[in-house]
């Protein structure tokens, strides 16, 4: 598709990419839009546009989770190149604390582990994100039945979001 107007190779992967990227985007929002539509029906006098701004605060811990998910590896392996940065700061040779010459150990924790952290960080990001939905929804219904009963909508699309998260996950290690 990007060949056809002129772009290298280079420039067909990152047009690709940025493609794939708003589809995701889009996919991604549409499915939380469903779920705040779907609370709507819940009660009475609930416009969508509130909706989605008083529950936006509940991806803050899904966004976060990924995050650390994706880059949890890196920090584990780069962490390590703290020790000799801060006695060679300046990249001259000075050894200030004597741990200039020290390696990065990639096998400092294994591929295992890394996935089992990044399950338990996705699962738990998912869930904290839930219990903010909840407990915006107890603050916004006056009854609490129709409050659990909003939630029913959110519990869709975070389990969808999880099973997402889980799969992609297990994509990448097969």
């Amino acid at each position: 598709m990007f060949k056809d107007i002129g772009f290298g190779t280079n420039g067909q992967l990152m047009g690709a990419g940025t493609v794939g990227l708003i589809l995701a985007i889009a996919l991604i929002s549409s499915f939380f839009l469903m779920g705040i539509q779907g609370m709507k029906t819940v009660g009475r006098g609930h416009d969508p546009h509130e909706l989605l701004g008083r529950f936006a605060h509940t991806l803050i811990p899904i966004a976060f989770a990924y995050a650390l998910a994706h880059y949890f590896s890196l920090l584990v392996d780069q962490g390590q190149a703290i020790s000799y940065l801060v006695s060679d700061p300046l990249g001259n040779g000075s050894n200030i604390f004597g741990t200039a010459h020290t390696q990065i150990n990639v096998g400092f924790v294994s591929s295992v582990t890394i996935w089992y952290v990044q399950v338990g960080v996705l699962i738990a990001g998912h869930v904290s994100g839930l219990v903010l939905a909840h407990d915006r929804a107890l603050a916004i219904y006056s009854d609490v039945k129709e409050a659990a009963r909003s939630q029913y909508w959110m519990l869709v699309v975070m389990v969808g979001f999880t099973s997402l998260g889980l799969w992609l996950l297990s994509a990448v290690n097969t």
